[in-house]
């Protein structure tokens, strides 16, 4: 890594964003008991668990979707009585692995998700100009050969997205059948 480009020192790994996809769920359980796995030299990886009540309940979310709220409106948000769920937890999770945009924010957040699509082990990318995150992708997909691990990337030229991803330096989301 060059001087533009810092190492990276502290991930997270997200799940249960969507309480009813459980393998990120489990995953991130099963480290938060057997750390020791997921831990590297000269890095922080911290599993957790994004929609705690959702999860409770094994429903996509309580209020609002949880992966659509990492934007300035509801991050900003005063918290009131009646704030969504999801809006709030979206302001902690905020809080703890950012804040969004600023040089504190944690280096890199994977994202854990399920789909009922037969799509397999798929990576998610929101950008093609991370250099970080296509070097990753490459080495993960190498990794995994010659199991296929097909790669999807949603860049749109104006959208910023508000996943909860979006709230570390560099993102990617992991979808599983």
């Amino acid at each position: 890594s060059g001087a533009d480009n810092p190492p990276v020192r502290r991930v997270a790994i997200f799940g249960g964003t969507h309480g009813n996809e459980l393998s990120g769920v489990f995953l991130v359980k099963h480290w938060q008991e057997n750390g020791a796995e997921i831990q590297r030299t000269g890095m922080e990886v911290k599993p957790f668990l994004a929609n705690p009540r959702a999860v409770k309940k094994c429903t996509r979310y309580i209020d609002c979707d949880l992966n659509r709220v990492f934007d300035p409106e509801n991050l900003g948000r005063t918290v009131v009585e009646d704030i969504p769920y999801e809006v709030r937890r979206a302001q902690e999770i905020n809080q703890i692995f950012g804040p969004k945009g600023s040089d504190d924010a944690y280096d890199l957040i994977i994202d854990l998700h399920n789909t009922t699509s037969n799509m397999g082990g798929t990576l998610i990318l929101e950008s093609s100009r991370d250099d970080f995150t296509i070097q990753m992708v490459h080495y993960i997909k190498n990794a995994l050969a010659p199991e296929r691990c097909p790669v999807l990337l949603i860049e749109h030229p104006s959208l910023k997205y508000a996943t909860t991803r979006s709230v570390a330096k560099h993102l990617v989301g992991k979808y599983e059948k």
